[in-house]
């Protein structure tokens, strides 16, 4: 319970005073940030590096940080086993957007530090809207403006920064959604409970103004709880709140509990269990859907076990989603100096302070460095150590 509150009290408290840089720059190097995590005194400071790992593109080293912050090995009862073998693994995405046909509301979560989330979450996107969603509620989304700019910028957000949060952004409305913002907007601080209302408040309005659409919200954390949520002060949960508020009951996808962590040995043992290499919900043969230990009463529809993550040239398999996006590797003979921080931004988005679609760095002239990107046109961006800009260039992603 001490990491759970220490968690929500990082994500309460201000994300622009994460900690301080070098330099007042959004992306990294990792060295960078190792430094300042070393140096910070805060007791979140874990949480806020294992962030900063993941907005500046390194994945892995988000997972072990955030795992500093006093995780434990986790073991599951032979009761609990026996009851996670009764049920059988089905291919995520497709359950989701098959059961999606019969739901009006869908939630879905992510860790603020696990970019594989927001990649999971676009997969859904084009067959969820295909499927009649087409209002998109982002918990991170501060931008009123985001639907006439349709892209993220820095302002829009402080997690939207990150490259596939942006992404999702990006996507979701080049196919059509309408998206919104459903955070409290109070400046004074209140308490969690407040948060949660006022979350469910939010989106309570816009669907009571849109009866007959469909919602894809997006969230953090613990706020898809339908039932009794794990900071008892809460009392209920955003997902929670909103069904009394609205009368629906919705469809809510936890990300969190069956992902990969930093070590192996952290990982919940059904990762291991289901040992395959793509994303399941496991179904019984009533067709109910495994959501935790036997008789769990935060009433998650489903959890997600996702696979132990799989690396080509040191990007994870799933940035390609699916083969969607391409590799493009970078040229030797583009890199001047050593270590490189390489950043692509779509055509025109650099000059209006958007968000990069992929960022890597490049330590030295061994490594190979492979860009992730949707077909399209790029700025390529290069710094160099001192984050000073030595080379920029235009390419095509065909």
């Amino acid at each position: 319970m001490k990491q759970k509150t220490t968690i929500f009290l990082f994500l309460i408290c201000s994300a622009a005073n994460l900690f301080s840089q070098p330099k007042k720059e959004t992306y990294h190097f990792k060295e960078d940030i190792n430094t300042s995590i070393e140096k910070d005194t805060v007791a979140w400071k874990y949480q806020s590096g294992a962030v900063s790992y993941s907005m500046s593109g390194y994945y892995q080293e988000a997972l072990e940080a955030w795992d500093k912050n006093g995780a434990t090995i986790p073991k599951i009862t032979k009761e609990d086993s026996l009851y996670f073998k009764s049920f059988k693994p089905k291919n995520a995405k497709e359950y989701i957007i098959n059961r999606s046909k019969s739901e009006q509301v869908v939630i879905i979560n992510e860790a603020h530090n696990n970019s594989r989330h927001r990649v999971f979450t676009t997969s859904l996107l084009q067959e969820l809207y295909n499927n009649g969603y087409c209002y998109l509620g982002i918990e991170a989304l501060s931008d009123s403006l985001i639907n006439t700019t349709k892209f993220a910028i820095e302002k829009t957000g402080f997690y939207t920064k990150e490259s596939q949060f942006a992404n999702l952004i990006h996507e979701a409305i080049k196919i059509g959604f309408t998206l919104f913002n459903y955070e409290y907007t109070s400046e004074k601080r209140i308490t969690g409970k407040e948060r949660e209302i006022e979350q469910a408040l939010n989106i309570s309005k816009i669907i009571k103004a849109n009866p007959n659409a469909k919602f894809l919200i997006y969230c953090g954390y613990d706020h898809l709880i339908e039932g009794v949520p794990r900071i008892k002060s809460w009392e209920k949960a955003m997902a929670g709140r909103l069904t009394e508020m609205t009368g629906i009951n919705p469809f809510t996808i936890d990300q969190i509990s069956s992902s990969e962590r930093g070590q192996l040995k952290l990982n919940n043992p059904y990762i291991q269990m289901v040992n395959l290499d793509y994303p399941v919900i496991m179904i019984n043969d009533n067709g109910e859907t495994f959501n935790g230990k036997i008789n769990n009463d935060t009433k998650i529809d489903c959890s997600i076990i996702h696979p132990i993550t799989k690396y080509n040239n040191g990007r994870p398999n799933w940035l390609t989603l699916s083969g969607e996006r391409k590799t493009y590797k970078i040229p030797n003979s583009i890199i001047t100096e050593y270590p490189a921080l390489v950043l692509a931004y779509r055509n025109n988005e650099f000059e209006q302070n958007g968000i990069p679609a992929d960022i890597i760095e490049i330590s030295d002239k061994n490594q190979i460095g492979n860009l992730i990107l949707s077909k399209g046109d790029y700025k390529i961006t290069i710094k160099n150590r001192q984050y000073n800009i030595v080379k920029e260039y235009l390419h095509q992603v065909k």
